[in-house]
């Protein structure tokens, strides 16, 4: 498995009108091809008076399952492009579904295209995007002698903070990339002349968004 890749942790939408047809896009973050193929139909039973309901998706941290269907649409004019993007942006576990209305206009096969792409891209940038890393959970102990030259560490390297707690002594819960792991464990080492202790609590898989650090159960 991939050490880190992308994933949806907010899925978004976006609505386009190009002559009159308006495409509806929904993005979701789907881990397993039954979570993607429920998602689609429930985008199809949503809108089931539109005259498509195109859709992609991706499984997998290197891309195991992939599939687009045009439903309807002339082939290679819809789910194919869908997916491009999905692949251009490096997501994995993620499912769309563009909806389209028919506005009574032929786009053709370049305006269809660039329409279900535009929907897909737009649905993309409304979402919010996280990088899912493999890496350990450090719990480092130390005083408050220490704490700032630990701090400075932490931020240089952007390292993310799950949890602190300050009593008569600091405990900070780390959440570190398998890549930073025994680095940064030597510059903490060296930082306070051996005093912090550091004790490691497995592999875990872990994001952040908007600020805060979040632990994947896998």
């Amino acid at each position: 498995m991939s050490q880190s890749y992308q994933i949806i942790y907010e899925g978004g939408e976006a609505e386009i009108v190009e002559k009159k047809s308006r495409f509806i896009a929904h993005v979701k973050r789907t881990d397993t091809v039954e979570e993607a193929e429920a998602f689609i139909s429930e985008c199809k039973k949503k809108y089931w008076d539109a005259r498509h309901n195109c859709s992609a998706f991706v499984i997998g941290a290197n891309g195991q399952s992939l599939r687009s269907s045009d439903d309807g649409e002339p082939s290679g004019t819809a789910g194919k492009p869908i997916l491009e993007v999905l692949l251009g942006e490096k997501l994995c576990n993620v499912t769309v579904v563009v909806t389209r209305y028919f506005g009574g206009t032929l786009l053709g096969t370049g305006g269809l295209v660039r329409a279900y792409q535009k929907a897909t891209k737009d649905a993309i940038q409304n979402s919010v995007i996280m990088t899912k890393t493999a890496g350990r959970k450090l719990i480092v102990h130390t005083d408050y002698n220490e704490i700032g030259r630990i701090n400075h560490l932490l931020g240089k390297r952007e390292i993310a903070v799950l949890d602190s707690e300050y009593s008569s002594d600091v405990t900070l819960t780390l959440l570190v990339s398998e890549e930073q792991r025994e680095t940064l464990i030597q510059e903490i080492t060296e930082a306070t002349n051996g005093k912090a202790v550091i004790t490691e609590e497995g592999q875990v898989f872990f994001g952040s968004a908007d600020g805060k650090a979040v632990v994947f159960d896998e």
